[in-house]
């Protein structure tokens, strides 16, 4: 008798023989079998419609990482696979239209990033956010990394179309596509850090992070001995150049004739370019740095150990990421609020409009190295008080929506 063959049968499941089963159909269905306990510690990759992903169980959450380009990411593992096409071929076998999938019982949460979360500063803050959430409310959290504008509008309708309640964009340039599809889930709150407007569920999230970058710009005054202070952001964003507007204030309070130079690099993961732009800024006189440039701001704490002067940290308190240049870090309270956030969408009670927080609530502070504070002048940390001390006391502004 003739052997029959094993791969003839799996014509029949193949996507134009199923007309009620949309391709991106079976691109979601392989995506969630991913998120399972099949995807091995290094992760694995599936491809939704153009679009390649990294997938990885991190424990804390289900983490998809865009691949810029399908020719530079690896073959996908192979058990993902074989469980895949079994179950389209389960869908294939089925004669009746397939019946909408029950939503999780769970509170979903989702996280987009423009960057990695291992940065130790914008990035992770957000990222413990979402740990914060999932541990405290019991929420089932998922994150993307995107590569670039593009994925904003995929990974917003992705996320929004499988059920979950509330997404963050942790960025001002998450808002325009927020914004858009929005329109099309009503029941799903966006809320974007740094954003620029709102509306019935968009909400943006603000930190006056600038009158922490102002106390540290203080405190640069006291320090520096040149008179000349450098500044190096990632990408020329309004939020950035606001907290750089505020270090530079500070600075020229204390030293009227000194300079502040800004630079930006173009972009916020390549700590070689953000080194580079340090070491011609110090060439050029200046001894005291800061950096808003989320991962490639390690490349300024390098460029600042290599020519001994000290740097500030922005966003997190990365006064342990470099112990011997850090003097102080401006730390937003990122998590806090975004529990708040979740805590008050999960219970009914979230109004979206323009949120803002900051020292005078809490959310905002600077956090001194213990470890370098005595190479701080005791008049420039008296004057570093007095700021914050004035910040503290100011009204706090309304945090309501329309």
């Amino acid at each position: 008798m003739e052997k029959k063959s094993h791969v003839k049968p799996l014509k029949r499941f193949h996507t134009s023989k199923l007309s009620p089963i949309r391709h991106a159909g079976f691109a979601l269905l392989i995506l969630r079998i991913l998120e399972s306990s099949l995807v091995d510690s290094r992760g694995a990759r599936v491809r939704l419609g153009e679009t390649e992903y990294q997938v990885k169980n991190s424990g804390d959450a289900t983490l998809y990482t865009r691949c810029p380009k399908l020719s530079a990411c690896r073959q996908w593992t192979f058990l993902p696979i074989v469980f895949a096409i079994l179950a389209i071929g389960l869908l294939g076998a089925c004669t009746s239209p397939r019946a909408p999938q029950a939503a999780s019982s769970k509170f979903r949460v989702a996280l987009l990033t423009p960057g990695p979360v291992s940065d130790a500063g914008w990035n992770a803050a957000a990222f413990n956010g979402l740990q914060l959430i999932k541990s405290k409310l019991g929420a089932e959290t998922a994150l993307v990394q995107t590569r670039s504008p593009a994925d904003f509008d995929d990974s917003f309708r992705d996320f929004a179309s499988r059920g979950f309640e509330l997404i963050f964009a942790h960025g001002f340039e998450y808002t325009d596509e927020a914004l858009k599809v929005s329109r099309s889930f009503p029941n799903t709150y966006f809320v974007v850090s740094s954003g620029s407007a709102s509306s019935s569920n968009v909400a943006s999230l603000t930190f006056n992070v600038d009158e922490a970058t102002y106390v540290e710009g203080v405190l640069a005054g006291g320090v520096s001995k040149t008179g000349v202070a450098g500044a190096i952001g990632g990408i020329e964003l309004p939020s950035i150049r606001l907290t750089f507007d505020g270090f530079k204030r500070g600075f020229l309070s204390v030293q009227p004739k000194g300079r502040v130079l800004i630079s930006y690099t173009g972009n916020f993961d390549d700590v070689g370019a953000a080194k580079e732009a340090a070491l011609a800024q110090i060439s050029q006189g200046a001894d005291v740095l800061i950096h808003n440039a989320d991962a490639a701001g390690l490349g300024v704490f390098e460029a600042a150990s290599q020519a001994h002067i000290f740097a500030f940290g922005a966003f997190n308190n990365q006064n342990d990421v470099a112990p011997d240049v850090v003097l102080a870090s401006a730390v937003t309270s990122t998590p806090l609020a975004f529990l708040k956030i979740a805590r008050e969408v999960k219970s009914g009670q979230f109004h979206p409009g323009m949120l803002e927080f900051g020292m005078k609530d809490g959310m905002v502070n600077v956090v001194f190295n213990p470890k370098l504070e005595s190479h701080i002048p005791s008049a420039a940390i008296d004057r570093a008080r007095a700021a914050e001390h004035e910040f503290m006391s100011r009204p706090i502004a309304a945090n309501t929506g329309g």
